[in-house]
């Protein structure tokens, strides 16, 4: 009996304690609707300004996107993606990560299985990047087993090589010591690439902000509130953002003979004349802009000419695949539309700007860069 009583008693505070909490938050509710106070998320005002412009649903000129991810891609239906791409007027779309993840098997797998997708059903519009492991970099002949691996690849089709962020932010030797972009076991890598012809893509750090401190002076103070998980300052692992970024940049110097492109604008895009002369330093570095459209956006009149000044090296890339979000990518560099929305606001709580650029900087942008790079890129899909 007593026991009884005893649950039956705990229930009764349980109930107790739902009701006193919902009738806080209720309180709390109807305080925040008298003194009009909201959240950031929640607010979403509706621009009253009247001005022209609409939004851009197809590019101007055929593109190709140097910069997306397609992890499904072994089995993915390649016929259906094809026509989305012809509603984007995109020609040709290099999937990253051609390997996917795991143990070699895997990625072995992984990349066979994608390539014979292509080559079966859209073998002119697809292209593959491998991947390689970097953990296993204490192997006896690590270097050497990863050359061929990237040998290999080429050999089936692999047009590139794709380097995740992980690569001096979280991969561990086995020490479990952190290993760094130009940790010199991984020379013959980069060496390999720049015999067989083909661009390493890589992607080193991440926004400068993920190290600052986190109070309301932080741009990316809302993208860190919603992805906690992306803040570094306080890691006792990963080092500061610029001992990265400057690791990066000694691949560059010490394998001119390779070609790199500096994924993300090389997380530059808030200072372009920064980036200016970090592209005339090392003139085997080329560049694209997926996930940092927002910052060029802001700044119209300096993205403008910096894309002007530096036409030739820069490319088209847009990161995560989504066909709605290309929309506002051709708005920015096509029209001279002013105070438009970004689509994404842990990104970008500011306005868009059209940068108007001229068509013949926008061809070279689109897809006259990256043909040049990617000679087995069919030049019919851009006549």
């Amino acid at each position: 009996m007593l026991k009884f009583i005893s649950i039956k008693n705990i229930f009764k505070v349980l109930a107790s304690i739902a009701v006193i909490t919902m009738a806080i938050y209720t309180a709390l509710d109807i305080v925040e609707n008298k003194r009009n106070i909201m959240s950031f998320e929640d607010y979403e005002p509706v621009s009253t300004l009247n001005v022209e412009g609409d939004q851009v649903y197809s590019a101007k000129f055929p593109f190709i996107d140097v910069h997306s991810h397609q992890w499904d891609m072994p089995l993915k239906d390649l016929n259906k993606l094809a026509k989305e791409m012809d509603d984007l007027n995109m020609g040709y779309l290099i999937n990253l990560s051609g390997s996917g993840f795991g143990p070699q098997s895997a990625k072995d797998l992984y990349f066979n299985q994608s390539m014979k997708n292509i080559k079966e059903n859209q073998p002119e519009r697809f292209g593959l990047f491998v991947n390689v492991d970097f953990e296993s970099i204490d192997d006896v002949n690590y270097g050497e087993t990863q050359a061929n691996i990237i040998k290999d690849a080429v050999a089936k089709g692999a047009i590139g090589l794709k380097i995740y962020k992980s690569l001096g932010l979280r991969n561990k030797d086995s020490s479990g010591n952190r290993i760094a972009v130009d940790d010199p076991r991984l020379d013959p890598i980069w060496d390999i690439c720049g015999k067989l012809g083909v661009p390493v893509l890589i992607h080193s750090a991440d926004p400068f902000q993920f190290w600052l401190k986190k109070d309301n002076k932080n741009e990316r103070w809302f993208e860190l509130k919603e992805k906690p998980n992306r803040y570094y300052a306080e890691s006792s692992f990963i080092p500061p953002f610029q001992e990265i970024i400057q690791e990066q940049h000694n691949i560059f110097k010490k394998h001119p003979k390779t070609t790199f492109i500096n994924a993300h604008l090389g997380w530059m895009a808030n200072d372009l004349e920064k980036l200016g002369k970090h592209l005339d330093e090392y003139p085997n570095v080329m560049t694209e802009f997926g996930a940092v459209i927002a910052e060029l956006g802001r700044q119209p009149k300096t993205a403008r000419q910096f894309f002007i000044d530096y036409q030739d090296r820069i490319l088209f890339g847009k990161d995560l695949y989504k066909k709605e979000e290309y929309y506002t990518y051709f708005r920015v560099l096509e029209s001279d539309d002013e105070y438009f929305d970004y689509f994404r606001k842990r990104h970008a709580f500011w306005k868009m700007y059209g940068l108007n650029l001229p068509d013949s900087v926008l061809k070279k942008i689109y897809y006259e860069n990256a043909l040049k790079l990617f000679p087995k890129i069919s030049k019919n899909l851009f006549k």
